[in-house]
């Protein structure tokens, strides 16, 4: 397993149906931690890498209804 950390910043706040949504992302075979910080309007999320790809995890939080604006790059 490698586990990876990528970062998004988001446009709009998740509501209360787009948090159901991404509680349904963290069962995600390979998804190993999803944390949002709202101050700064990211979502981090850690994957296995032998499962998923940043392509992956974006799409996933697209279709859970998150309005990501561009990935961070982390240091």
């Amino acid at each position: 397993m490698t586990a990876l950390d990528v970062c998004y910043r988001y446009n709009t706040p998740p509501g209360e149906r787009e948090l159901r949504a991404i509680n349904a992302v963290r069962e995600v075979y390979g998804i190993r931690r999803l944390g949002f910080d709202e101050r700064n309007r990211t979502v981090t999320v850690e994957y296995d890498a032998t499962r998923l790809n940043d392509a992956a995890i974006a799409s996933l939080l697209r279709g859970a209804g998150l309005d990501l604006k561009e990935k961070i790059k982390l240091v």
